[in-house]
């Protein structure tokens, strides 16, 4: 299993735990604030990067 799938199986396997633990609410607070935080806290030219690498990646 490559790097990035085992990371998105611990996001998914986390989330769940959320949603049984937390209100559904702030498990979606959370699932959505913590990567928008992330995101957040980029340089511009870190976050025009990661755009372009993004695009890249979807073939455009």
């Amino acid at each position: 299993m490559s790097k990035n799938a085992k990371i998105a199986v611990g996001g998914v396997a986390v989330g769940l735990l959320l949603l049984i633990w937390l209100p559904w609410w702030a498990a979606l607070l959370i699932v959505l604030g913590v990567p928008t935080a992330a995101y957040l806290t980029l340089d511009p030219s870190q976050r025009r990067r990661l755009r372009r690498v993004s695009r890249k990646e979807l073939g455009r």
